[in-house]
């Protein structure tokens, strides 16, 4: 019965929040990404998104990214500097492997700052990962 139920677990794949220079604004954004870390291709990548705390929440923003690359990476939206002060979330769907994967990454509210940045891998800019 519920025994027999595997759940896979999500591995390899992640989201970061990269600050960048948008040269159409002449200013620097915060970028959220998904990251394929993995050996293969990921399908139907899905990414439903939103900011909250306490009663302050963001609408739900929905994005079908569609397939992103091993060892590659696409952007998923750009993040206004008004939700960096609230939870960020981050609910991450693909297949793999003919399976359905589902991982939520949260960036805490007030974590995503010009002081925490670090250089992140297969983009080589750097950023913030989600936990």
């Amino acid at each position: 019965m519920k025994k027999d139920i595997e759940i896979p677990i999500a591995k390899d794949v992640y989201v970061a929040i990269i600050r960048e220079w948008n040269d159409e604004f002449l200013a620097k954004d915060w970028n959220a990404y998904v990251l394929n870390n993995r050996s293969d291709q990921i399908d139907m990548v899905l990414v439903v998104s939103k900011g909250f705390d306490g009663d302050r929440k963001t609408s739900t923003m929905r994005h079908g990214i569609g397939i992103v690359a091993a060892k590659s990476f696409e952007k998923i939206e750009i993040v206004q500097e008004d939700v960096l002060s609230l939870n960020n979330e981050f609910f991450v769907t693909y297949y793999a492997d003919n399976k359905l994967y589902e991982k939520r990454f949260l960036f805490e509210k007030n974590s995503v700052s010009e002081i925490a940045l670090q250089t992140i891998p297969l983009i080589d800019k750097e950023g913030i990962w989600a936990k």
